[in-house]
């Protein structure tokens, strides 16, 4: 029963990383863009969590929090050069 929630959910994931891929070249503005991508790193976080249930391996988990870290400081990083003009002030 696992197994199969876990492919459930898997593609349903996968299928709004297409969605996010879509908005992310066709966004109207610079923040949808950057939104996008945000989403994107949080839905391949998912991923990875699921991946790691599905294979029982707790390397996953630990690879899945350095990506939040990483997403999380490249967000801000662009966020604050599209506000400012400079990362470091």
């Amino acid at each position: 029963m696992l197994d199969t929630a876990v492919v459930i959910s898997g593609a349903l994931i996968a299928l709004s990383l297409l969605l996010n891929l879509f908005r992310l070249t066709r966004g109207p503005d610079m923040p949808d863009r950057i939104l996008a991508l945000d989403t994107m790193y949080v839905n391949s976080i998912a991923l990875i969590l699921l991946m790691g249930l599905w294979m029982n391996s707790k390397t996953y988990f630990e690879a899945a929090l350095l990506i939040a870290l990483l997403g999380f400081i490249s967000t801000v990083a662009v966020c604050k050069y599209l506000l400012r003009g400079d990362i470091i002030e």
